[in-house]
């Protein structure tokens, strides 16, 4: 089905289950936190990091709270569906959305000057909607289980960095 589509090349070797965690994880901290998407993330097999900009440093109770609704997420075995659509279906489906849902929160801004007029859009169960092109697994039980290893906060740039992995 896919190769009737033309999209962008793709330059990663994602591994998918970290990389479907780092799909959860963003929208997770969408609504915790009421921030962006990361635009800062390094996602490996072994061990990711990923930022986020806050307003304040999350203290460790929010620490543990992330990691707790990460695994009940994962657990929840959430379909991840792929769905494609042209630009002009893109917009409409962000004017049409209902504000409370995910697809409110997807943008053209975000997608490469280069993308094609064909967009994949990534959705995982009604939790998380997003355009790319990457490996993912079909179900959020797959991922395994979400260990946070760390975390550093960045006063001044208020930037929030989590290192975590799949296992």
């Amino acid at each position: 089905m896919a190769e009737d589509y033309i999209l962008n090349d793709h330059n990663k070797e994602e591994f998918p289950p970290a990389h479907t965690a780092e799909h959860l994880l963003n929208q997770l901290m969408v609504r915790m936190f009421g921030c962006e998407r990361s635009k800062n993330a390094h996602i490996e097999r072994k061990k990711s990091k990923i930022s986020y900009i806050l307003e304040r440093k999350p203290d460790r109770k929010a620490e543990k709270e992330i990691e707790r609704r990460m695994n009940e997420l994962i657990e929840e075995d959430l379909p991840v569906a792929f769905e494609f659509v042209t630009r002009a279906e893109l917009e409409g489906l962000i004017m049409s959305a209902d504000p409370d849902s995910p697809d409110a929160q997807l943008s053209l801004d975000r997608l490469p000057d280069n993308a094609s007029e064909t967009i994949r859009l990534v959705r995982i169960g009604d939790f998380d909607v997003c355009p790319c092109i990457g490996k993912h697994v079909r179900s959020t039980s797959q991922i395994g289980r979400f260990e946070m290893l760390g975390t550093n906060w960045d006063e001044e740039n208020r930037s929030f960095r989590i290192r975590f992995k799949i296992v």
